[in-house]
C-alpha cells in the first residue's frame, strides 16, 4: 500500500554516472532545496531515503490557523495611540527613519484582499497552492498583510512597514482556513525562488486534526496518536534541513529571515503553569518564534495564550489592522504579533542595505540587528523573559 510522501532533496548533492563511469563528485556550495510529492510504499519510501541527495522524507501533515484567541483581556491594551496603532507606536515604526522602502515581504496565509485601501500602490504577487484559488475568504492573511505593509486607512497607521512597492502573497491555507505542509513547503519555496528578504506565517501544524484523521481510518486512539507524532517529528527534521539551506544561502547570497507565530495553545489564565512550547513551523531550526504581547497597567507583559521559549516577542493583543472587505478590525494572537517582527524585519533589511557595502548585506546580519536591538525595558516586574525571548521587536532609529 502507497502512502503520499514529500521528498526533500539538495541538489547539489546530485551525483551522476553513466553505466560504465564512475559516480561523479556533489557540487560543493550552499543547499540548493527541491520538493517533490510522490505516493510510495514503506519499501520505496525506504530505498528514496538513502539517496544522496535526499535531505528530508516524511509525510505531509494538516496545518491550519493558531486557535482562536476570544477578547475577554480586550480593554488591558489600547487599540491606538492617536492615529497610530498600538503595535505600530510600541515597536518604534511611528519614528523610525526607514518604511522598508526596497525590501520584498511574502506573507504565507489565507491570501489576501487586494481592493483593500490598505494596499493601495503596493504590487501585489500572489500565489495560491490550495487549489481553492487566490483571494482571501477568512481575513486572517488580510489582517496579517495589513500589519506588514498597509497604508493608512481612514487616517490610521497600520503597517510598520508602508514602504514596500511589492509584496508576494502565498496563499497556503484554504477558504476552510486549513492546509497541508506539503502546500506550505511549496510556499516557502516559491518566496526564496522570488528574492524574499523576509518570509512570515501566522500559522501552525495541527496535530490534533492529524490525530482525528487517523481515528477516522479506523485507528485505535493510542496508534493514532503515535502515526501523528511520527509526522510530526519528520515535519520538524524537513524543516530543520530546509532551514539549514535556507541559511546556508546567506554565505553566497542575501539570504532570506523566515518570521513564524509561535502558536496560541498556552492557558495561563487558568494556571501559570499550563504554558507549552512554541509549535511549528516556528520550532523549526533557524525560524524566528514570536510571542505576543499585551500591556498590563501601562507595562509589558505575555499575553495568556501566547506560547513558550519564543525568540523574540511584539504586540498580539488588540491589534487593529486590515478588514476583509474594507475598514479596520482588532484581532488578538501571535498571529498578529509575526507581522509585526516581519515588518521590522523589512525595515532593517534597508537599515542595512543603506549602511553597509552590498557584500555584508545579508539575511545574518540583519537577524543579529533584529534579535540584539530587542528591548526587556518596559516589561511587569514579573515578567518572565523564556516567554519573550530576547524581548520585544524595535525598528531601527
Amino acid at each position: 500500500m502507497s502512502e503520499r510522501y514529500m521528498v526533500l532533496r539538495d541538489l547539489t548533492r546530485t551525483v551522476t554516472a553513466g553505466p560504465m563511469e564512475a559516480r561523479a563528485a556533489a557540487r560543493q556550495g550552499p543547499g540548493e532545496p527541491h520538493l517533490e510529492v510522490v505516493n510510495l510504499t514503506k519499501r520505496e519510501a525506504l530505498e528514496l531515503a538513502a539517496e544522496p541527495d535526499v535531505a528530508a522524507l516524511t509525510e505531509p501533515m494538516p496545518i491550519s490557523l493558531p486557535v482562536d484567541v476570544d477578547d475577554d483581556q480586550t480593554g488591558t491594551t489600547p487599540a491606538a495611540s492617536g492615529n497610530t496603532t498600538w503595535g505600530v507606536s510600541a515597536v518604534g515604526a511611528a519614528a523610525s527613519g526607514r518604511t522598508g522602502e526596497g525590501s520584498l515581504v511574502a506573507v504565507l496565509d489565507t491570501g489576501i484582499d487586494p481592493g483593500h485601501p490598505a494596499f493601495t500602490g503596493v504590487e501585489l504577487v500572489q500565489k495560491d497552492f490550495t487549489g481553492d484559488g487566490n483571494g482571501d475568504k477568512r481575513g486572517h492573511g488580510t489582517h496579517v498583510a495589513g500589519t506588514v505593509f498597509g497604508q493608512n486607512v481612514d487616517g490610521m497607521r497600520i503597517g510598520v512597514a508602508p514602504g514596500l512597492r511589492k509584496a508576494l502573497i502565498g496563499k497556503v491555507l484554504g477558504d476552510d482556513g486549513s492546509g497541508s505542509s506539503d502546500g506550505l513547503l511549496h510556499g516557502i519555496l516559491w518566496a526564496l525562488q522570488e528574492g524574499a528578504d523576509v518570509i512570515t506565517m501566522s500559522l501552525g501544524f495541527a496535530f490534533t486534526a492529524a490525530v482525528e484523521r487517523n481515528v477516522e481510518e479506523g485507528m485505535p486512539i493510542f496508534l493514532a496518536t503515535s502515526r501523528a507524532l511520527e509526522a510530526y517529528r519528520g515535519n520538524l527534521r524537513l524543516f530543520d534541513a530546509l532551514m539549514r539551506m535556507v541559511a546556508a544561502r546567506s554565505s553566497v547570497d542575501k539570504g532570506t529571515i523566515v518570521v513564524a507565530a509561535s502558536g496560541n495553545s498556552s492557558k495561563r489564565d487558568l494556571n501559570p503553569r499550563f504554558e507549552v512550547g512554541a509549535e511549528l513551523p516556528s520550532a523549526a531550526e533557524g525560524v524566528i518564534a514570536v510571542g505576543a504581547l499585551r500591556l498590563r497597567d501601562g507595562r509589558l507583559d505575555v499575553t495568556r495564550f501566547s506560547n513558550t521559549f519564543a525568540d523574540i516577542s511584539a504586540p498580539g493583543m488588540d491589534v487593529i489592522s486590515a478588514r476583509l472587505g474594507g475598514g479596520l478590525s482588532a484581532k488578538n494572537g501571535t498571529s498578529m504579533a509575526a507581522p509585526h517582527v516581519a515588518g521590522a524585519a523589512a525595515l532593517w533589511w534597508q537599515e542595512v542595505r543603506a549602511t553597509l557595502p552590498p557584500a555584508a548585506a545579508r539575511a545574518s546580519v540583519v537577524t543579529n540587528r533584529l534579535l540584539t536591538s530587542a528591548t526587556r525595558q518596559g516589561f511587569a516586574a514579573d515578567a518572565d523573559f523564556t516567554d519573550i525571548g530576547a524581548g520585544l521587536v524595535i525598528c531601527p532609529p
